[in-house]
């Protein structure tokens, strides 16, 4: 015995009118993201070729070999170079321990604390809080107080700006360590810190790795910072309490400047950051699909 259902003829009609709609609405949004992706790329890609243009023209083996000198006389951007590796090395160095530090107390040890959701609230303001103000800040503690512009105090402030990084990425990447590791090797008798170096740290390596070199590569084009901090040197200078060169400070002082040879040197110091971030991203996605 078989039975059949009747459907109105309007409501039939009804249901073929909204299919109708929602196609149209769907292809609608699907042609604008399509033209919103494709003129990113062409702004993306206008970028790039100006940037390789006037970049490459400059670029030579006595970028490398010289240091900066008076307009006119050539010159390289040895000591710019050096002093940003010099900072940016040692402002990572700062940050990563603290920042990993901070972000394991809030994933282990502090779920749902006052202190916890204080120190998250600081991290999350740290991460969302425009450069120069950080610049500002480091200022006041750093530079003012004892007198002059340091390389040091550079540092610090690129590894202010280094630790929310790092908190952010470490507690995210533990909170996703399944429970049943940590409860195995709890079973096994071993103490919460060894729980977390030895299995959570290990699980989560891959994702803590990127966000620091993520960190890396935000820290290395940080110009605010340093102007209210190390200052910069056109000579060449490696001590940390004094002003000390660096890329992204040499491309602001010689891109607006009216002699040709230093707006020359500031294309390739932009190139050279350019290439020097796009490697550091792409070595983060290789750790990211190894870890895969």
């Amino acid at each position: 015995m078989s039975t059949t259902i009747s459907v109105p003829v309007k409501d039939l009609r009804v249901a073929a009118g909204l299919s109708r709609r929602r196609k149209r609405v769907n292809r609608a949004i699907q042609a604008l993201c399509t033209i919103a992706t494709i003129a990113g790329l062409l702004f993306l890609a206008s970028i790039l070729s100006t940037l390789l243009w006037r970049g490459l023209g400059g670029l030579s083996l006595t970028v490398f070999t010289e240091t900066t000198k008076p307009p006119g006389s050539g010159g390289g951007l040895l000591n710019p170079i050096i002093g940003s590796l010099i900072q940016t090395a040692l402002g990572t160095a700062i940050g990563t321990p603290l920042g990993l530090l901070a972000g394991t107390y809030l994933a282990e040890y502090g779920k749902g604390s006052a202190l916890s959701n204080a120190v998250r609230f600081i991290s999350d303001v740290l991460l969302a809080a425009p450069s120069i103000l950080i610049g500002l800040f480091v200022y006041e503690i750093a530079v003012d107080p004892f007198g002059g512009f340091s390389g040091l105090a550079g540092s610090i402030a690129l590894a202010v700006i280094v630790i929310p990084i790092v908190v952010r990425t470490t507690e995210d990447m533990l909170r996703l360590v399944p429970g049943s590791m940590r409860e195995a090797a709890a079973a096994l008798g071993a103490p919460q810190w060894k729980v977390i170096v030895l299995i959570c740290y290990r699980a989560a390596r891959g994702g803590i790795l990127t966000g620091i070199l993520l960190a890396i590569a935000r820290v290395a084009g940080e110009t605010a910072p340093l102007l209210f901090t190390s200052l910069g040197n056109l000579n060449w200078s490696l001590r940390l309490d004094q002003p000390m060169a660096s890329l992204p400070i040499t491309i602001y002082q010689y891109a607006g400047s009216a002699y040709e040879d230093w707006v020359q040197l500031a294309w390739v110091g932009s190139l050279l950051i350019t290439v020097g971030v796009l490697a550091i991203n792409l070595l983060a996605r290789t750790v990211v699909q190894g870890r895969r």
